[in-house]
């Protein structure tokens, strides 16, 4: 059994390799959990000697399959438990990764089963993320940033930046997930975009927010 200190870490190193698909080092690790990196190699010892991790000096840590299969629980457990806050509970989008970061350490499979099923078993969470199931398969559907798209109308599918100040942004522009938006115009000078949302109302939106609105065609 991990440490709720130690699954964050996992978790992190999860996220941070693509899944496991990449090396990761140290320095990028401790720049994620924003500490010092004496204290990610301490930590990362420690996931080694679990089998969670590998470790090579110099070539950078991975997940093994061990500890992917944990990542995707603890990650399981946290989408879930933001679905059921949005959902049932009536928080906001940008409220819920704090209190979901506190749930997700819950050690009870039978919980978060019959989580799952009082939920409907839902495949993404609030923020349009993939929710693994319970042998941490999920479906991850095609998705462009909103300043890619072509100018036909799409839906939003789901957003890379879920930070509360993004999310509290999108909610006074009435962009939400599933709503239908289209690009009117790419502008050249400052790559501004101009959107149509929900075929009522037309606005402009910086490059960095078009980058982190996500869309399928």
């Amino acid at each position: 059994m991990l440490s709720f200190t130690e699954e964050n870490y996992l978790k992190a190193i999860y996220h941070l390799s693509a899944g496991g698909t990449k090396a990761v080092l140290t320095n990028e690790i401790a720049e994620a959990m924003e500490t010092k990196p004496a204290s990610v190699t301490d930590m990362v010892k420690r996931l080694a000697s679990k089998n969670m991790i590998t470790y090579e000096r110099y070539y950078g840590v991975n997940v093994t399959k061990p500890g992917k299969s944990e990542a995707l629980s603890i990650i399981r457990k946290h989408r879930l438990w933001e679905t059921f806050l949005v959902e049932k509970l009536g928080f906001n989008w940008d409220e819920v990764h704090d209190v979901a970061e506190q749930l997700e350490h819950i050690q009870s499979p039978l919980l978060i089963q019959k989580l799952d099923e009082f939920l409907g078993f839902p495949s993404v969470d609030p923020h349009g993320d993939p929710i693994p199931d319970k042998h941490g398969k999920f479906h991850i559907t095609r998705q462009i940033p909103i300043a890619d798209s072509s100018g036909k109308k799409t839906v939003v599918s789901a957003v890379k930046d879920s930070s509360p100040a993004f999310l509290q942004y999108l909610n006074k522009i009435g962009v939400y997930i599933g709503v239908s938006i289209q690009v009117l115009e790419k502008i050249e000078f400052d790559r501004s975009v101009e959107i149509m949302i929900d075929g009522k109302r037309k606005l402009y939106i910086s490059k960095e927010a078009s980058e982190n609105i996500l869309v399928t065609e």
